[in-house]
């Protein structure tokens, strides 16, 4: 068994130790695979600005939330620029905070009713015949093939399971930041030290 160990260890530090001048990449990919998700959130809040603060502030169809106006234009513009810094891996931990508190809100108060996920089970006997009912009126009433060429019709369910995955990968960037050689942030630390 030792000799295992240490074999295994030999090997794992022969080629590990070396990836972390790789270790840019990792943060980089996520930064790259949030920027869309937030820009077309908050650009499209801002482009309804007026059915945003309805929908924040409605009890009954709606959010309920309070300062309507307020929440609404902070979500709106910390997705859109938070996007956009993200782009560059600049403040990449200090808008990483305001980004995990609009996740946060929106979890709790949009997806958290609907469980864990995203797309609704097609396996699950109540959904496999809401699907096929609607196939059928979509077939006899509607253009299917179209519909459906660029990808299979499915109900959402809207759980928490995207919310919670943009969570933990803006987690991952608070602590670790915008990435080395990959982001604005590590050239502006590499021209003001911390002392």
């Amino acid at each position: 068994m030792n000799a295992l160990a240490k074999w295994y260890y030999s090997i794992h530090n022969a080629i590990f130790p070396r990836l972390q001048y790789l270790d840019g990449l990792a943060p980089l990919a996520m930064r790259l695979y949030l920027v869309p998700v937030f820009w077309m959130a908050g650009t499209q809040k801002i482009a309804g600005i007026e059915n945003t603060i309805e929908w924040f502030g409605n009890p009954d169809w709606g959010l309920g939330l309070p300062f309507p106006s307020l929440l609404a234009h902070l979500a709106a513009y910390t997705e859109a620029i938070g996007a956009l810094l993200l782009l560059l891996g600049l403040a990449t931990r200090w808008i990483s905070v305001p980004l995990i508190i609009t996740l946060l809100v929106a979890i709790f108060t949009v997806h958290w009713g609907n469980g864990w996920a995203a797309i609704a089970d097609s396996s699950a006997q109540e959904v496999a015949v809401r699907l096929g009912t609607a196939r059928e009126i979509l077939q006899e009433h509607g253009n299917y093939t179209w519909l459906t060429e660029k990808g299979s019709f499915v109900i959402l369910n809207n759980g928490i399971e995207f919310g919670v995955t943009y969570l933990v990968m803006l987690l991952s960037l608070l602590f670790t930041g915008g990435g080395r050689f990959t982001s604005i942030d590590y050239y502006l630390s590499r021209l003001f030290p911390a002392r």
